[in-house]
């Protein structure tokens, strides 16, 4: 296509032939994505091609590798119509979970659909081996599982807690997470990886999860309060998070509130006011204080989800009196966030906040309009099998598909 001086114009040039095409084929793979096999007649109709047009499409994306034929139609008038789908094999994504625990990879074909999984235990507040090795390790283990090499995977995401600061490249608001504050951890992993590596505040994947799978879904402004080993949120403004000037944002647990006392030197404690007030670690020592007997036992935050769980079956008594504690400390942090962002939702996830249900929702619902100008609604979260893990994939397959189906090329 010539350009308005007579000359040719550059390739991809908003309205040539090549990018229509393009943006037709990353609309009907979009669909084919939501909507699992379509045949040629129903892509036709879903993206308003001609039948010619549509078949052309499904030709090129098929030579491309990207679509496949799945079988055909049935129980319907007429010949059995050719189904296709977008090829699971096209690309695959991965995903990382870090704690000081343990890390957590997925490896995912670019339907998402999981293919390969991997957990390896990092116990101990000096790490037996380096970063690098542990990274590479749990990522090969997830890469084995699913059948592929390192090479097959496009992109990788790994969720921490805390956040990189994009000025400096340290990682900021996770001193208990050993191992990962050399400033030259970045280019370490950069060098051994084969594959774009991108990082992320694990809170922040929670809210991308639930952004794309769960309740959170067709929301523009939210906000996402997490309460497992830490107490965190994740503001979700315009569509997009916000992550602040140092990747910051969300770090709520450092939180100054009332009924708490006020703690200095906030990243050196590795906690905050909001954080004693209303993180899973109080939960035991409410229920104690309570004359709650037979508290479980284990991590802080199995028993804390348990007696959340417990606590929301009981109609009264010492329980319920625990859990309107709980919702009360909840929604006291809630109202300064709610104060400043109005936002128009409010998830409520992990384990410490989701093992209470309706009726925890309900009862910190009620305390927030009390407290609050605005009136916002909560709900729980929707995603609760390894959010981190499933945000993070989430991210890496945006990514990659963007590239891998960009046909313009």
């Amino acid at each position: 296509m010539a350009g308005t001086n007579g000359t040719p114009g550059p390739p991809g040039t908003p309205g040539t032939p090549r990018v229509l095409r393009a943006m037709n084929d990353r609309a009907a793979l979009d669909l084919l994505l939501e909507h699992g096999p379509l045949s040629r007649t129903r892509i036709g109709k879903l993206t308003g091609l001609s039948k010619p047009t549509a078949s052309q499409l499904l030709a090129r994306l098929e030579a491309a590798g990207l679509v496949r034929a799945t079988g055909t139609s049935e129980g319907r008038p007429g010949p059995n119509a050719q189904l296709y789908s977008v090829d699971p094999a096209a690309a695959y994504a991965a995903g990382l979970d870090v704690n000081p625990y343990r890390i957590r990879a997925a490896v995912a074909d670019v339907t998402g659909r999981t293919v390969g999984e991997f957990r390896l235990p990092t116990p101990g507040r000096h790490p037996s081996q380096p970063v690098v090795r542990q990274v590479t390790d749990a990522l090969d283990g997830a890469v084995k599982a699913a059948g592929l090499a390192r090479a097959d995977v496009h992109r990788l995401v790994i969720g921490t807690p805390g956040a990189f600061d994009p000025n400096t490249g340290r990682l900021r608001y996770a001193s208990h997470l050993p191992g990962w504050h050399s400033p030259a951890i970045l280019d370490e992993l950069a060098a051994a990886l084969p594959m774009p590596v991108e990082y992320e505040n694990d809170v922040n994947l929670v809210a991308i999860a639930e952004q794309r799978l769960g309740s959170a879904r067709g929301h523009q402004d939210f906000v996402l309060l997490w309460n497992q080993e830490g107490l965190g949120a994740a503001l979700v403004l315009g569509g997009r998070l916000h992550r602040g000037w140092t990747g910051g944002a969300g770090e709520v647990g450092f939180l100054p509130v009332p009924g708490a006392p006020l703690v200095r030197q906030v990243t050196r404690a590795n906690s905050g006011g909001f954080q004693e007030l209303a993180g899973a670690q109080v939960v035991p020592k409410l229920a104690r204080r309570l004359g709650i007997e037979d508290l479980p036992s284990g991590p802080y935050t199995e028993a804390a989800a348990a007696l959340v769980a417990r606590a929301a079956d009981h109609a009264g008594g010492p329980h319920r009196e625990l859990l309107t504690a709980y919702a009360t400390r909840l929604a006291t942090g809630l109202a300064s966030l709610v104060s400043v962002l109005d936002p128009e939702l409010v998830v409520l996830s992990g384990s410490a906040l989701t093992a209470g249900g309706e009726v925890l929702r309900a009862l910190v619902q009620a305390e927030l309009e009390e407290l609050a100008a605005s009136r916002p609604r909560l709900v729980m979260g929707g995603v609760r099998e390894r959010p981190v893990l499933r945000g993070a994939l989430e991210s890496a397959l945006a990514a990659t598909r963007d590239e891998v189906f960009d046909t313009s090329r």
